[in-house]
């Protein structure tokens, strides 16, 4: 990795959060994608511009993004941007503050340097592989949790049906971001114990989070254990579980 990744990482938020900006809490236009989700002028802006902007600094690096029509280049490429312009849309369009810029960039599977930055916040955390993880350049910790009943835990509620559990659920107290890439942050932060998904994850929401989450010292794995393996063709995981080491592995041991 370039020393200098990191920075064009910042830079490129800062700047992509500028033309975030000027379409949030405006009557934007905002259609539905396939599956109901939604996608605003703002996404696809910023998603051109960081695009634009940040292959041309690095031009032999690949690129995913959620706005982008994703083509087999970037897969011949050992490294890679892995991007979400705008994570966390629908409180985006909805004039909420819990939306992100999510850029990471990734060697051979492996997220090497990332970015997730919530304008509407002034947070910026940020992590270097093997440099630590910080918000606004102060130094974060994932908590020491041990036990998982009562951990405060990011999850969306079907993420603790029973059918997703070989045993009963643990007695978490759940709670919810819109934003996945914000998620790991928070938990990199110490704010909550955990964050869990068990349906299928697209690598642009996580390939960010999961490094600086990896910074603070938690553990990010797939639903199953399973290390992630990011620019993969499918550009998807099996899932996310992200928590300090002992209580990462007393969840895991609760799931099939």
């Amino acid at each position: 990795m370039p020393a200098t990744d990191l920075q064009l990482l910042i830079d490129a938020a800062r700047e992509a959060a500028k033309i975030a900006l000027k379409f949030w809490q405006t009557d934007q236009r905002v259609d539905q994608k396939h599956g109901g989700s939604p996608v605003s002028e703002g996404d696809f802006a910023v998603d051109t511009y960081l695009r634009e902007t940040l292959t041309a600094a690095r031009p032999t690096y690949g690129w995913l993004s959620e706005e982008t029509e994703d083509t087999p280049k970037r897969l011949s490429c050992d490294t890679a941007f892995i991007a979400d312009p705008i994570d966390g849309t629908r409180a985006y369009v909805a004039g909420q503050k819990t939306w992100a810029h999510s850029l990471a960039v990734v060697h051979r599977g492996h997220p090497t340097a990332a970015v997730i930055y919530l304008p509407a916040r002034d947070k910026l955390y940020s992590a270097a592989l093997g440099q630590g993880a910080c918000i606004n350049g102060a130094r974060l910790t994932a908590g020491l949790r041990k036990n998982p009943d009562g951990a405060t835990i990011l999850a969306p509620r079907p993420s603790l049906d029973p059918q997703w559990w070989a045993q009963t659920p643990p007695k978490f107290d759940r709670h919810f971001r819109s934003s996945l890439a914000y998620r790991f942050c928070l938990v990199a932060e110490g704010r909550f114990d955990a964050m869990l998904t068990l349906r299928d994850a697209w690598e642009w929401d996580i390939a960010a989070g999961a490094l600086i989450a990896t910074e603070a010292g938690a553990i990010v794995t797939d639903r199953t254990g399973e290390a992630l393996n990011l620019n993969s063709e499918s550009a998807k995981s099996k899932g996310i579980l992200t928590a300090n080491p002992s209580l990462h592995r007393a969840i895991r041991q609760r799931l099939p």
